[in-house]
């Protein structure tokens, strides 16, 4: 082998050590399922890459090839198992032991069909069975990421990268002696981009889990439960907005030290001082969205799931909502957004929709603050949401009252068929507001 080639692989074989690091010092944190896929990952492909390059201590070639091909197979069906495990797709102890049992009979079937056939046309039957089985799994990567799983973009790009590393490495164990030096340059550089991605997939999965518990222990009081603006930081927002030339929401600060989180202590801070008019023409969107279930699933499951409901409901909120709308907590069950000029209802109607339907997708709860049994102890559930939706252009108009009439609205959708509701002007009663037809 080419010394340039040596270099190129010392550059694999270190991002492998360090990735071998990463999941011991992840192991050390109690997260062992996470720790685990990233060793597995590491050591599977390593030893991928050995054998690929005659590392293995065969001396028969015919022996080789169909060591190879068996190689090829086993380690393309695990590494599969582990993206889709990284990708959230096993789900369920049915669902695991159902891909676990598909994967192996289709693994060894097609190493009993290698058998029939003699050993280099096996080692390149091995090779193909691989190649498409990770076309496979870039195809489900890729329909992951379409339907909006961002860390699904980061397994698209690891697997095309180990796409690219097995056909050189095909390429060098059916040409052996004579492939050239960049082939080598390319697949070890393939094969170092597959790690990194595969790492920083892994280390999103496990920063999650690092804040998730923290968020679970310490409850509302920790900004990072919605990782939006805190209650006094939505105070000052909504302050802002309904009485300009107040430098500050009267009461809302001293509030803070008792329970400021209450939909209670919004209203009385509004209530404390004369507003201030507002620019005339100005048009304000006023949304609540409001959780009706989340003192069922605390008295079934404790305080811990409740605040990762709301975890993953905010985290939601923020991927669904434009940068120009402003947002924040409102009281304990529920969450305000402002357009500070809204110039167009169907503008806020549709958003209102969208919140409702990303809001309601079902999600899998950690129950336990224990981290070795937090992966067993889970259970599925979907948000009651109920979306208020307000268009104040009154100059005039108290915070308090247009925060109160939109919480009680919120409620009330959640009776209707589309959860939303609508002031009516005329009647002066909450009415459904139905999904807009498209244009």
């Amino acid at each position: 082998m080419d010394k340039l080639a040596f270099g190129f692989w010392g550059v694999y074989f270190g991002t492998a050590t360090l990735m071998l690091a990463g999941s011991a010092l992840a192991f050390s944190r109690s997260l062992h399922r996470i720790s685990l896929n990233a060793g597995l990952s590491a050591t599977a492909s390593g030893f991928f890459v050995i054998a690929f390059l005659g590392g293995l201590p065969i001396e028969n070639e015919n022996t080789l090839a169909r060591a190879l091909a068996h190689i090829a197979m086993l380690v393309s069906g695990f590494l599969a198992y582990l993206l889709f495990s990284i990708l959230g797709l096993l789900r369920g102890r049915k669902g695991r032991l159902q891909t676990r049992l598909a994967l192996t009979v289709l693994v060894l079937g097609v190493m009993a069909a290698g058998w029939l056939l003699p050993p280099v046309p096996s080692l390149a039957l091995g090779l193909g069975f691989a190649w498409t089985l990770g076309v496979v799994a870039l195809a489900v990567s890729l329909r992951s990421a379409y339907r909006g799983d961002r860390l699904a973009w980061t397994a698209v790009l690891g697997v095309f990268f180990m796409l690219v590393a097995m056909l050189g490495l095909g390429w060098i164990a059916l040409g052996r002696g004579q492939e050239a030096w960049p082939v080598h340059a390319v697949s070890a550089l393939a094969g170092t981009a597959y790690l990194v991605t595969m790492a920083a997939a892994l280390w999103t999965r496990y920063s999650y889990l690092i804040e998730l518990h923290q968020v679970m222990a310490m409850g509302p009081s920790y900004d990072p439960v919605t990782r939006m603006r805190s209650h006094t930081e939505t105070g000052q927002m909504v302050g802002n907005i309904f009485r300009r030339g107040r430098e500050d929401l009267t009461g809302w600060d001293t509030a803070g030290t008792a329970d400021a989180g209450e939909a209670g202590d919004v209203v009385a801070a509004a209530d404390n001082a004369p507003p201030t008019p507002r620019r005339s023409g100005t048009v304000v969107g006023v949304m609540v969205v409001s959780i009706g279930n989340l003192y069922a699933l605390e008295r079934l499951h404790g305080m811990a799931a409740v605040n990762h409901a709301l975890f993953v409901c905010a985290g939601r909120l923020r991927r669904a909502v434009p940068a120009y709308v402003e947002m924040g907590r409102f009281s304990a069950d529920g969450f305000v957004l402002l357009l500070r000029d809204c110039k167009d209802s169907g503008q806020l109607i549709r958003l209102a929709h969208e919140v409702e339907v990303r809001l309601s997708k079902s999600v899998v709860l950690n129950t336990s603050l224990d981290a070795a049994r937090r992966e067993s102890e889970q259970t599925r559930w979907r948000a009651e949401i109920g979306v208020g939706v307000l268009l104040v252009s009154d100059p005039a108009a108290k915070a308090s009252s247009v925060l109160a009439s939109c919480k009680a609205m919120s409620r009330t959708a959640m009776s209707y068929a589309s959860r939303v509701a609508w002031l009516d002007q005329t009647s002066g009663e909450a009415v459904e507001l139905p999904v807009l037809e498209a244009a």
